[in-house]
């Protein structure tokens, strides 16, 4: 008769080698359609490496193009989904045992939050293993470096976040070009010569609009109707990544669901949280936590005026991209409110942004006052203002052309 350990041994041979088929043929079948910046912004000799993105911007494929990039058929590197329901009986410190004593070198865990207990088991990971790398990914709503809610791994992972395509990123996928990016003072001091240098390959306003509409989610790409998918996802972020990882009854989703609708309604605009807490039957606190939950997942954006920040009311709420807009509510929205989401997700990455006062659409790094224009702007201008302009393919001195901070990331 086989000894039971023997066989318990078989069999954990048997399942790492079903990773690895598995891990082989998604590597060999991913094909990036266009290399994130990103992949040149992590410092890849941390031990453990969280990359945290909302739904639907490309986290697996991201990792998978990692292991392809680095990594090709060795197998040191092995990906692993907490989807697969072998780990409901076994944890994820046993398995990282298993695949290092198999000559493993780093570990690609995907959707780590699905692992009951994940930061505690990545915290024995990190402690057990010194040889071993880790890179996970995670919800957005993750707090990796708050140390009130994940002690276990705050003081060690290096964070990352990974966001959806830039303009520049969609005009490389779309034109075969390879743009390079640009930072905010680049762009301000060079503005002319750079898009003088895009405009000789391209013509960017002939993709801009449908960026806005769909371009900041890699599944555009998919033969499916892209606004159904951007609804199902946006449902997911709300059903997954805000009730699971907060740990919110279900019976509260409705209630997350309607302030995200009437937030999107009421467009971009000082919240009445009194009023909120009435149509959704709740308390003020209870209101402010929500719509903090809905930035963290990335389906809002808070802005504060200078020198505020949560827990006190924003200045103003704005839908996280402008893909959102059209998919959640598309016959309401201005074309300035298009413009000015545009200006704030693509700039926030890298940049403090606030409300500005007057006719200051947004004071970015507390030095900078921009002004978003739909056209060119009629009146007199400021020369302490900077203006983003729309519909204009270059510009001159302070007037820069709204497609070209696109190019900022």
């Amino acid at each position: 008769m086989w000894n039971k350990y023997y066989l318990c041994d078989v069999f954990k041979k048997q399942k790492m080698e079903a990773f690895y088929q598995t891990h082989a043929y998604l590597v060999e079948h991913t094909n990036a359609p266009v290399r994130r910046t990103l992949m040149d912004e992590i410092d890849w000799n941390d031990r453990l490496i969280g990359i945290k993105g909302t739904r639907g911007v490309g986290k697996t494929t991201f990792l998978l193009q990692y292991a392809k990039e680095y990594f090709g058929t060795d197998r040191s590197c092995l990906y692993v989904n907490m989807n697969n329901f072998y780990f409901q009986g076994h944890g994820l410190t046993e398995f990282a045992g298993e695949f290092r004593k198999n000559g493993g070198k780093v570990l690609l865990i995907d959707q780590v939050f699905k692992q009951p207990g994940w930061s505690r088991e990545l915290r024995q990971c990190y402690d057990r293993f010194p040889d071993l790398k880790i890179i996970f990914t995670g919800s957005s709503v993750m707090p990796l470096t708050d140390k009130a809610e994940s002690p276990e791994i705050a003081d060690i992972v290096k964070p990352y976040n990974l966001r959806g395509f830039s303009f520049r990123e969609y005009l490389n996928l779309l034109t075969g070009n390879t743009f390079c990016p640009y930072t905010l003072d680049e762009i301000i001091a060079n503005h002319e010569q750079i898009a003088q240098e895009v405009l000789q390959r391209i013509r960017p306003l002939d993709y801009f609009r449908d960026y806005l509409h769909h371009g900041f989610y890699p599944f555009f790409l998919e033969k499916r109707n892209f606004s159904e998918n951007l609804l199902k996802t946006m449902n997911m972020m709300v059903e997954v990544d805000i009730l699971l990882i907060k740990q919110i009854e279900l019976k509260y989703l409705s209630k997350i669901k309607k302030l995200l609708y009437l937030l999107a309604v009421d467009g971009p605009s000082v919240p009445n949280v009194s009023q909120l807490a009435t149509d959704i039957q709740t308390s003020r606190a209870t209101v402010m936590n929500y719509i903090k939950y809905l930035a963290d997942a990335r389906l809002i954006n808070m802005v504060y005026p200078q020198g505020e920040s949560f827990p006190k009311k924003p200045g103003k709420i704005m839908m996280h991209n402008t893909n959102l807009m059209y998919s959640i509510y598309p016959a309401k929205f201005e074309q300035q409110d298009v413009l000015e989401t545009f200006f704030f997700n693509t700039m926030h990455k890298d940049h403090q942004l606030n409300k500005g006062e007057k006719n200051v659409s947004f004071q970015v790094d507390e030095r900078m006052a921009f002004r978003i224009c739909d056209r060119a702007y009629q009146n007199k201008s400021n020369p302490e203002m900077l203006y983003a302009v729309n519909c204009i393919e270059s510009g001159h001195d302070n007037f820069i052309p709204l497609w070209l901070f696109g190019f900022v990331y």
